[in-house]
């Protein structure tokens, strides 16, 4: 098996929230790759692996980043693979990693999904990939009927709750 998507983060400190990206794209049968990479310790590491990254098979980057927040920007810098950017809570709730993400110069574009919401960026991956491959794309529409299931299930449950005042 060879990953379709390469998780990027710039510690494993972030693995705790990147672990939710990881789950998802298991569940959805994606094979994935996770990396540390530091657009600061290790900028030569994360140019190379961003130069590279298409023609070792990835479709995709998942880029990770707190505080200054430079990976995402700095690995799109070097491809023209789509690069989706999660802000990792730190200082400033991650408005600060948040803001850095998605302020990318023209030509330089950053897809950012909200503040540690890893989830959310591997299924962005998915519906990206979806768009070729069938297969991928009848795994999603499960998944997303799967979600309107568990909220029609969990309102039918809510009006089950007995309250003296509730109408």
């Amino acid at each position: 098996m060879k990953p379709l998507v390469s998780i990027i983060m710039g510690s494993t400190s972030d693995l705790p929230v990147m672990e939710k990206a990881c789950k998802q794209l298991n569940e959805m049968q994606v094979p994935f790759e996770v990396n540390a990479l530091s657009a600061h310790r290790t900028p030569d590491a994360v140019e190379e692996f961003a130069r590279h990254a298409k023609e070792r098979g990835i479709k995709v980057i998942i880029a990770a980043a707190g505080m200054a927040a430079a990976l995402p920007g700095v690995i799109a810098a070097s491809t023209t693979l789509p690069v989706i950017g999660v802000p990792i809570k730190g200082m400033l709730d991650g408005l600060d990693a948040m803001l850095s993400i998605i302020q990318m110069p023209p030509g330089i574009p950053v897809a950012t999904v909200g503040v540690n919401a890893a989830q959310n960026a591997a299924i962005l991956a998915v519906e990206m990939m979806a768009l070729s491959d069938e297969a991928l794309a009848q795994r999603l529409a499960d998944y997303k009927s799967g979600l309107k299931e568990k909220i029609e299930k969990a309102n039918k449950e809510l009006a089950e709750i007995k309250y003296d005042y509730k109408v």
